[in-house]
């Protein structure tokens, strides 16, 4: 039976007895919401380099860390850039480690298509980023966590160490509004909401203890996430990734 260990990943002397006898390591720790001492530059990058540190020093078999399309160690996005500082991190502090970058993620208990199958059935008019061109390539947990699993039994894997996975389709934002409005078996009205507005707005919910929407957010979804072409993904695992209908049918059937 698996046992269950806690342990705090900003407190680096007590993640070696927390993974001590492990022969993988999955990091899949994320932050959205900066505060306090958990900010993207701890979380995403010293934490990282923490966790690889100590599994290279416990002599761990394989290690998997969970970034994101798009990372950038160069851009001007705290998040984005904290993102691809800590792909670096890891790289360099465990020399073979897997990299996976997921599209956006979606499941029965995400905060993306969850919130927007939510909204949709609420608001009469659906306020979107932009003029709604980015697009989203949307891929569902679990075909990620099968990939992650692929990716553990490659002990002696040659290649690539650096994979991204998208869904089986790629939508503009507006394009898929409308297709989960359609599964819904409801009429959308979309109203274009430019992202100085959605900036302004986001600043102002950043001040609430439970920020529904953070600047960050919104800088995201500025620039597309979808997968590169030229760079393995779930169909170099022989995973066929699920297409959006079927989350949300497990969305509806958690409602």
């Amino acid at each position: 039976m698996p046992e269950a260990v806690e342990a705090d990943i900003l407190d680096a002397s007590s993640i070696g007895s927390a993974i001590a006898g492990s022969e993988a390591i999955v990091n899949a720790v994320s932050l959205y919401v900066e505060q306090g001492v958990q900010t993207f530059e701890r979380v995403h990058v010293k934490a990282a380099a923490d966790l690889a540190a100590a599994a290279r020093d416990g002599k761990v078999n394989q290690f998997i860390h969970i970034s994101g399309i798009g990372s950038d160690p160069k851009s001007e996005s705290n998040y984005i850039g904290a993102r691809g500082r800590g792909e670096v991190a890891v790289e360099s502090t465990f020399p073979g480690a897997f990299i996976v970058r997921p599209a956006v993620m979606t499941g029965p208990d995400d905060a993306f298509l969850t919130t927007i199958v939510s909204l949709i059935r609420l608001l009469p008019v659906y306020p979107v980023f932009g003029n709604g061109g980015t697009r989203l390539q949307p891929v569902y947990v679990e075909d990620v966590a099968e990939a992650v699993s692929v990716l553990i039994d490659r002990r002696n894997h040659r290649g690539s160490s650096i994979f991204e996975f998208g869904g089986p389709r790629i939508y503009t934002y507006n394009e898929l509004l409308r297709e989960i409005a359609r599964q819904l078996h409801t009429n959308i009205k979309l109203m274009p909401v430019p992202f100085a507005v959605w900036n302004a707005l986001a600043g102002v919910a950043e001040l609430l203890p439970v920020a529904p929407i953070t600047r960050n957010q919104v800088d995201l979804m500025r620039h597309d996430n979808v997968a590169a072409i030229d760079v393995p993904g779930l169909k170099e695992l022989d995973i066929e990734p699920r297409d959006i209908d079927e989350v949300i049918r497990l969305i509806e059937q958690r409602a």
